[in-house]
């Protein structure tokens, strides 16, 4: 099911209040966006800035240095474009901000497609934005929930990781294309193939809102699959500067 929001609207500052709060409870906390820029592709975050490196301080660093309401970070973009982040035709040629974090390299390889990067800020499948702004967000839920794999699982509470919802969506059956649902009967057939009964009825069928609820069913239905924690590309380098995405193997 999802979530009614208190305002009327999820705010990042209020979803960072409601995980908080939820820190106890036995929660698989997925978000869709990159955990942290490539570093060892190139072994450093951004080549030619004093940027820390691991990423739990370059989250601080990132947060130090915007000063976006609601944890946003598209100042921290605009400042380095060109230099760090594509932003339009002005900044040069697409192709040398193309960078990439060994789980997106590992996903493409195994045929799972053309991944996004965070130096890439335009379009509408741009990940950069949103992805920084999380960064902020991870950064300032601190100790409260550990973040894989950038910390130990916990026994017991909540746990957050990094999520790609077409994972999900190609679990289900979905084709490539077609990886969206927009009805409550295809919601339902996909729900029913995570082992999940059919949804609670929604007021209007987004795209946002089925990724969500299909993903939330494929964590519950995958959080005991041990090599799914523990993928065999992943490093303790990889771990601790990079993450990766929860589902990539």
């Amino acid at each position: 099911m999802l979530v009614e929001p208190p305002d009327g609207a999820w705010s990042r500052s209020a979803i960072l209040a409601w995980l908080k709060a939820e820190a106890d409870e036995p929660l698989l906390v997925g978000f869709d966006f990159s955990f942290a820029p490539p570093f060892v592709e190139r072994g450093a975050y951004l080549p030619g800035e004093a940027t820390p490196a691991t990423a739990r301080t370059f989250w601080a660093y990132v947060d130090a240095q915007c000063p976006d309401a609601d944890l946003g970070a598209a100042s921290f973009l605009e400042a380095r474009r060109g230099l760090h982040f594509y932003l339009g035709a002005a900044d040069g040629a697409k192709a040398r901000f193309l960078h990439f974090r060994r789980c997106e390299a590992r996903y493409n390889a195994n045929g799972g497609g053309k991944p996004s990067t965070v130096y890439d800020a335009i379009g509408a499948a741009q990940v950069a934005k949103a992805s920084f702004a999380g960064m902020r967000l991870l950064h300032h839920l601190g100790a409260a929930i550990p973040v894989w794999p950038f910390d130990t699982v916990p026994h017991a509470g909540a746990t957050v990781v990094e999520i790609y919802t077409t994972i999900a969506a190609r679990a289900a059956g979905m084709r490539k294309g077609l990886s969206k649902l927009r009805d409550a009967a295809a919601l339902d057939s996909a729900l029913a193939t995570m082992g999940s009964q059919p949804h609670a009825p929604l007021a209007r069928y987004s795209d946002h809102a089925t990724d969500a609820m299909l993903t939330a069913a494929w964590l519950r239905a995958n959080v005991g699959r041990g090599e799914l924690w523990r993928p065999e590309p992943l490093t303790p380098t990889i771990a601790r500067t990079e993450g990766w995405t929860f589902g990539v193997t």
